[in-house]
């Protein structure tokens, strides 16, 4: 089932003021029209949603560079409990940023827009669509919005958080992030543990909150090309039951392994690794805290809370991308390829069509 947007939403194709338009501004042709070489589409959508499979489906039949924007898929350690796409996958058609650092290593929102940026400008010159498939927002956010710098916070700042939030636990810690940084606050839910200590964090290395530095502009910059972006929003149910299936699958297919590999580095729990679904959950089965069931029970938990999260972001903050309810037939997977070609200003052969987007209308 395709929701049916209205014209401006299904019009996603837009033009952004601010950039690098040298190399990544609109192209003319000997027309004097414009050229595909600046758009990117985005596949966005909480986890177990089935994007990386559309995106290879449309990268297939478009002629398009797949590029990672999950922050727990850019880990090579990472391959099973991050889904990232089989080697069969990857073989089928280019993918980038899947894999590219070890997990002892902190990617931040700044250093993927600076790979991605990369890569979208490398395919792009090659004449192949960079299809960006995800669902961390604030990648997504870093790319569209650009990101003001935030200075680094210290690690004796980021420990005394981690002790402190140890200490008087998630709930009251919460409270403290609202008192320094209500807005954030607001935005993020007590359990996010992560996000609330990198609040926290900013706030009391800086003096500044989260919510100041990333509303400033100053430092970031837009992407100044095309974007049309699909989202997909399966049925609340089909989601969660797509999550739980992922949680035994990754039990079963060598999760526990990949998590008892990770866990003998030995590396900082702080590091954004570590926090992977399903590294929590096996490792408290591998030390004997809770039995294999109760690690998958947990992990299907972890994984619905994280989808439900996700899906709200890309609510509230991707409005106007065009929303997809994914259903599993092959009636359904033509009709959002046809969907894509329309975003896209294609046919669904791969030519371009005459009815192609621009970004102030249709043509």
């Amino acid at each position: 089932e395709l929701k049916s947007p209205r014209p401006a939403d299904r019009q996603i194709a837009y033009r952004c003021a601010i950039g690098n338009t040298q190399s990544h501004g609109r192209n003319r042709d000997a027309r004097g029209g414009d050229t595909e070489s600046d758009f990117i589409l985005i596949v966005g959508g909480p986890t177990a949603s089935g994007k990386s499979v559309l995106a290879l489906d449309l990268a297939s039949q478009f002629g398009g560079v797949v590029v990672n924007a999950d922050s727990m898929q850019v880990y090579q350690e990472l391959r099973i409990l991050s889904a990232r796409p089989t080697r069969a996958d990857e073989d089928r058609v280019p993918h980038r940023l899947y894999g590219v650092l070890p997990a002892r290593q902190r990617c931040s929102a700044g250093l993927w827009r600076e790979m991605a940026m990369a890569e979208i400008a490398d395919a792009q010159a090659q004449r192949l669509l960079p299809i960006l498939v995800g669902g961390t927002g604030l990648y997504f956010r870093s790319l569209l919005k650009g990101l003001a710098p935030v200075p680094p916070v210290p690690k004796v700042v980021r420990a005394a958080a981690a002790a402190l939030h140890a200490e008087v636990g998630a709930t009251e810690f919460h409270r403290l992030l609202a008192a320094r940084d209500p807005d954030s606050a607001a935005r993020i839910h007590p359990a996010n543990t992560q996000r609330v200590l990198r609040a926290y964090e900013v706030y009391e290395a800086t003096g500044k909150s989260l919510s100041d530095w990333q509303g400033d502009q100053d430092g970031g910059s837009e992407y100044a090309g095309r974007v049309a972006a699909l989202v997909l929003e399966p049925p609340r149910q089909e989601l969660y039951a797509a999550c739980d299936a992922r949680a035994e699958r990754m039990a079963a297919t060598g999760g526990i392994e990949e998590a008892a590999a990770l866990l003998a580095l030995e590396l900082d729990p702080a590091l954004p690794a570590m926090k992977a679904l399903g590294v929590r959950e096996f490792a408290e089965f591998l030390i004997g805290a809770a039995t294999q069931d109760e690690a998958v029970d947990n992990l299907r938990r972890s994984t619905r809370r994280y989808a439900k999260r996700q899906a709200t972001w890309f609510r509230h903050q991707m409005p106007e991308a065009t929303r997809v309810r994914q259903r599993n037939d092959s009636a359904n997977d033509e009709n959002i390829r046809e969907i894509a070609a329309a975003l896209l200003g294609r046919t669904t052969s791969g030519r371009r069509s005459d009815g192609a987007l621009r970004s102030g209308g249709r043509k």
